[in-house]
C-alpha cells in the first residue's frame, strides 16, 4: 500500500495544488492530511473546499481549533513578542475570513485516524498523542517516543506541526513527520509531503513540489495580513 501525508498547508493553496498534483501522479492508494489546513496565507476557504471536496480523512490542527471554534488562542509557540503579534493578527483575520459552513467542517475534523496495513498499525495526528499542539522534533529523545507511545497500539507514529519532516526508528516503533505544505521551516520553501510505501518493510521518502508563487504575491498585498508572513517564504528564493 501507498499512502500520502501531508498536513500544515496554512492557507496557501498554489502549493497545496502542486502536492496534490505531485500525488496524483505518484499514484497512491490513501490520502490522509494532519490538519491545520488554514492561517497566515490568503486562502482559507480555498484550501478548506479543497479538502473537503476530495473526501480525504482530515484531523484536526491546533489552527483549525481555533478557527473553527472561534478562539482568542491557537494553541502557536511564539519565541518573540512580535511572532506573538503577528500570530494573533493571523489568527483574528483568519477567524473572520473563514465562512460558517467552513468553521463547521474545521470544528468536525478528525482526533486522530488510525490504519493498519499488514504488520504495521498506523496512527495518524498532528501534533502528538497526548497533545494537538505538542512539537515532536527530531532530536527529542529515544525515551519520550517510547513513553508517550506505550499506551498506544500503533507501531507508526505520523505526525506533523513541527513543519520539519524527518523519520526514525526506536526499538520497533517508527515516527515520521511528513513536514509543511504551506509553510516549511526546515530551509527549504517547496511544499512538502510524505510518501509511506508499506510491504514487508516501511519505506518514508518526502517529496518537494516548486510551485508559483504569483498568486500569494498579488493576494497578500490585497488581504490585508501582513507582508511578513508572505516574505517567510522567499527568503531561500533569493527573492523579496
Amino acid at each position: 500500500m501507498r499512502i500520502a501525508v501531508f498536513s500544515d498547508v496554512h492557507a496557501n493553496l498554489p502549493a497545496l495544488q502542486s502536492v496534490l498534483e505531485d500525488i496524483e501522479s505518484t499514484g497512491v492508494d490513501v490520502m490522509v492530511c494532519l490538519g491545520d489546513l488554514v492561517g497566515y496565507a490568503p486562502f482559507p476557504n480555498e484550501v478548506v473546499e479543497t479538502v473537503r471536496d476530495l473526501g480525504i480523512p482530515t484531523i484536526m490542527g491546533n489552527y483549525d481549533q481555533g478557527v473553527g471554534f472561534d478562539l482568542e488562542d491557537c494553541g502557536c509557540a511564539y519565541r518573540t513578542e512580535e511572532e506573538k503579534a503577528l500570530g494573533q493578527e493571523s489568527l483574528h483575520w483568519t477567524r473572520n475570513t473563514v465562512t460558517p459552513k467552513n468553521k463547521d467542517f474545521l470544528r468536525n475534523l478528525l482526533p486522530r485516524y488510525e490504519l493498519e496495513v499488514g504488520s504495521f498499525r498506523f496512527l495518524f495526528v498532528h501534533g502528538s498523542p497526548r497533545r494537538i499542539n505538542e512539537y515532536l522534533f527530531p532530536d527529542r529523545p529515544d525515551s519520550s517516543f517510547l513513553h508517550m507511545m506505550a499506551g498506544e497500539s500503533a507501531n507508526v507514529l505520523v505526525c506533523g506541526h513541527t513543519h520539519i519532516p524527518f523519520f526514525r526508528e526506536v526499538n520497533g516503533l517508527f515516527i515520521a513527520n511528513d513536514g509543511s505544505v504551506g509553510r516549511p521551516k526546515d530551509g527549504d520553501w517547496r511544499a512538502a509531503w510524505a510518501l509511506l510505501e508499506v510491504g514487508e518493510k516501511l519505506r518514508v521518502s518526502f517529496r518537494r513540489c516548486e510551485y508559483d508563487l504569483t498568486p500569494l504575491k498579488e493576494a497578500y498585498p490585497r488581504s490585508g495580513l501582513p507582508g511578513k508572513f508572505l516574505e517567510d517564504l522567499l527568503p531561500s528564493l533569493g527573492a523579496h
